[in-house]
């Protein structure tokens, strides 16, 4: 390793520099977190550079066109207009940029083991462009240490070192797609740096473009920060999944006990059953901490529990429909035509990462059940990893005709822009894991699961 020949630089003027809103921050990464925070810093007066190596995401993004749904495209314009943002997939382009922040994806092997590849490459491909002064953050979730065990060794291959010449921290995404209240720029922004220099760096940079930042002591607690985050989702949402299973069998309706329990002011945070989990975080992040405990000899019982009770209850509500079937239609699963409400993981968006909708979809046509979906955020089922076979497959349309051609319809999300009018009309059996059709009054029979 030589020797870099520079002058050291002054961690306090870089931070009055993001602190007077100059310089270039570059993002890599442009999809559900990647964009909006390249959006924000926009907004907020810095010169920006988005990185994705799908030339087509950059391509139409210097076009003024947004490609994901939820996001909103008119601040696109004046950014182009004033020259203000540039998009790339070339990462030559990001040299010279004063921050970089890493947006990639952070899956899971077949293994359910974490899978860093994205982080790595995209580390090796930033490291010949790094310049002395500049900061890299880490935005995508991992187990904690990743910052400085993986991504730090890389960066400093061609000389550089971390917390001298260049300034590493990590910062936990926070996004919530689809939510009208929440967005990039009033969501609390946690931060961790490589010591107090880089964590002031950060925090003065992510002021900048967001209300509030959240300092900690080491990029490691801000990593554990966001697995503490979901796994808390994890957990309490495989127990009222459990308490579902339980009280149904008693003849109680989960619903209406959790509506009932959340009148009270204390003690008690509402949490909502359904047909399994979704989403880039949930269904993966908890599995980082539980690998990285192995190394210290931990078990997480408690973590890999919650993740099984989960991942059961797509394998439950497809026996539901089963039974509800048998009960209500006089029919077997095998044969019957069955309309799948919803491939997205959530309401009101076209994200089906890790959507429980699969698993649905797969049960039953392993049962022999002929399926359609209809998502009016999801016209086609685009290309995954997990999923190949399903990519390509179209959302049918909802109406008076095509309902009364399916035996069941079974809702696995709850887009508000589904006309449940329609469902209540012409729909002979309705198996329902969102509660969306409590208190209406179908011609058919409305089965919860």
């Amino acid at each position: 390793m030589m020797t870099p020949q520079h002058s050291l630089p002054d961690p306090a003027l870089l931070t009055e520099r993001f602190e007077a809103r100059r310089g270039t921050v570059a993002v890599i990464g442009l999809g559900y977190v990647g964009l909006p925070l390249l959006l924000a810093f926009g907004q907020a007066g810095f010169e920006v550079i988005g990185y994705d190596i799908a030339p087509e995401k950059a391509e139409r993004l210097m076009r003024g066109d947004c490609y994901i749904q939820h996001i909103d495209s008119a601040p696109l314009r004046p950014l182009l207009d004033t020259g203000r943002l540039k998009a790339t997939a070339r990462m030559a382009d990001l040299a010279g940029a004063d921050a970089a922040i890493i947006c990639v994806p952070t899956p899971l092997t077949a293994q359910r083991e974490p899978d860093l590849s994205y982080i790595e490459k995209t580390a090796a491909a930033l490291e010949p462009y790094l310049k002395p002064g500049q900061l890299v953050v880490l935005e995508s979730t991992t187990w904690p240490g990743t910052t400085m065990e993986v991504m730090r060794p890389i960066l400093e291959r061609g000389g550089l070192v971390a917390g001298r010449d260049v300034f590493l921290a990590y910062s936990p995404e926070r996004e919530d797609p689809g939510n009208a209240r929440y967005s990039t720029r009033n969501i609390p922004k946690v931060v961790g740096g490589d010591g107090e220099a880089a964590t002031a760096m950060a925090a003065a940079l992510y002021r900048q473009a967001i209300g509030d930042v959240v300092p900690v002591s080491s990029t490691q607690v801000a990593e554990a920060v966001k697995l503490t985050e979901n796994i808390f989702r994890s957990v309490n949402i495989a127990l009222v999944n459990e308490l579902k299973v339980v009280y149904s069998r008693m003849g109680i309706d989960v619903w209406e006990v959790i509506n009932a329990a959340k009148t009270k002011p204390f003690g008690y945070m509402p949490f909502y059953p359904g047909p399994g989990l979704g989403g880039h975080c949930i269904p993966i992040d908890p599995f980082y901490l539980t690998w990285k405990a192995r190394e210290f000899n931990v078990n997480t019982r408690f973590i890999e529990l919650a993740g099984e009770i989960n991942s059961q209850m797509p394998g439950y509500v497809v026996g539901v429909l089963q039974n509800a079937l048998n009960d209500h239609a006089g029919v077997a699963l095998r044969g019957s035509r069955v309309l799948l409400l919803g491939m997205a993981y959530k309401k009101n968006v076209d994200d089906v990462r890790e959507s429980p909708a699969f698993a649905l979809l797969s049960l039953m046509e392993e049962r022999g059940a002929v399926v359609d979906y209809h998502d009016p955020h999801v016209p086609e089922i685009p290309p995954t990893r997990e999923h190949a076979q399903y990519s390509g497959r179209r959302s049918v349309g909802l109406t008076e005709q095509t309902l009364t051609g399916y035996t069941a319809v079974l809702i696995c999300t709850d887009h508000d822009a589904v006309d449940y009018g329609l469902l209540e009309g012409y729909s002979g059996l309705i198996v329902d894991t969102r509660n969306v059709m409590a208190g209406r009054h179908s011609r058919g029979t409305i089965v919860a699961a």
